[in-house]
């Protein structure tokens, strides 16, 4: 059974979910604010959490930054924030999908079922265990990448997006093609986050960050020799 963490301030909101996720088949947990749901991810293993980014203690992007940087774990806002902006950013920190309020549980539910079978599948495609090339090695299991033997922090997205490019070297792919394969066809963001997830894992990935090469007017190419 997969376990659900719904996160928000709102106990309306929550009882709601909660009710839709059992009738789907869900464990489901409840947090009322993002000090509290950092808390219960660090003690335990959930397939996907909801959170609310207007929380008092701790708001919701900063909760889920630090969700992040605990457990590879797919995470659905869910927010009366309707501009681009906030949905961008909450794309750039890393999340699977954004859900604006007023919203159908029932559709929250679909989206839910969908991000954790798309995060389920991303992991079995990674087939090798272990990928190297030069000085840089991803250990997929244990979601640690090294670059010349020092240890790099990546988003959820941004290792996706590593273990996407060794594992197809030198194809050109376009944003389209990597839009569906990280975040799924079902995605509903644009394609400059593909270009800011990039330029964040050149950046971190140092002198092999010119490893992935910008193909004008064509999308991205990871280099081999």
């Amino acid at each position: 059974m997969y376990k659900l963490l719904i996160v928000d301030d709102e106990i309306k909101i929550r009882e709601v979910l909660t009710e839709y996720g059992k009738l789907y088949n869900y464990e489901v947990w409840q947090a009322s604010d993002g000090s509290q749901a950092i808390d219960m991810v660090a003690e335990r293993d959930f397939d996907c959490v909801i959170l609310d980014i207007m929380m008092p203690n701790l708001d919701g992007y900063t909760a889920c930054r630090r969700i992040k940087s605990l457990k590879d774990v797919p995470i659905i806002i869910l927010s009366a924030r309707t501009q681009e902006e906030d949905k961008l950013y909450a794309f750039d920190l890393g999340i699977d999908d954004y859900v604006t309020k007023p919203f159908s549980p029932k559709e929250v539910m679909a989206r839910v079922k969908v991000v954790i079978e798309r995060h389920n599948r991303n992991r079995r495609e990674s087939h090798e265990e272990v990928l190297k090339y030069q000085g840089i090695v991803v250990d997929i299991p244990r979601h640690i990448v090294t670059v010349d033997g020092s240890e790099i922090h990546l988003t959820n997205k941004e290792f996706d997006l590593l273990v996407y490019f060794i594992n197809n070297p030198s194809i050109v792919i376009s944003r389209n093609k990597l839009l569906d394969s990280i975040w799924g066809s079902d995605f509903y963001g644009i394609e400059r986050t593909v270009d800011t997830h990039i330029k964040m894992l050149r950046k971190n990935l140092g002198t092999y960050g010119n490893l992935i090469k910008t193909v004008r007017g064509e999308g991205y190419k990871f280099e081999k020799e």
